[in-house]
């Protein structure tokens, strides 16, 4: 991690994007959707630096190392794991793993969760396409 701390007027600044989950003086937390963003633009080319300005994120405040090993500890997670490797688990494990059988009711819980989390995956992937779609168009129409 960087030493470069942010200021409380720093913190401000980043916590009004609508990517960042969360900020401290240390480090940034950013949302899951930016995180499936940054993998689908970055696996059409984009560069980390460009994505994360188009995404109305500065730069010269976060810094480019941070930028560059944010993406590349999130390319790792998407190759070794998938979209599921791209979740802030932090919430959901209590840092022990469970030894007993789960319940047929924690079962189906826990694959209605992922099915929430399919879908929301798939309505993001439609979105995108649509908006690729749009942008296609626009460039045809110039």
């Amino acid at each position: 991690m960087t030493k470069r701390l942010f200021t409380e007027k720093e913190q401000t600044q980043l916590k009004c994007n609508p990517y960042v989950q969360a900020i401290s003086n240390k480090a940034i937390t950013y949302t899951d959707e930016f995180k499936q963003l940054f993998i689908a633009e970055n696996e059409k080319g984009k560069l980390p630096r460009t994505i994360f300005e188009e995404a109305g994120l500065d730069i010269e405040l976060i810094g480019l190392k941070r930028v560059e090993s944010a993406g590349k500890r999130w390319r790792a997670a998407y190759r070794e794991h998938g979209v599921e490797g791209l979740q802030d688990t932090r919430k959901l494990n209590s840092g022990r793993p469970l030894k007993r059988e789960l319940s047929l009711e924690e079962k189906v819980s826990r694959l209605e969760a992922q099915n929430r989390l399919l879908q929301a995956e798939n309505e993001l992937l439609k979105k995108l396409d649509l908006l690729e779609r749009q942008m296609l168009k626009k460039k045809l129409n110039s």
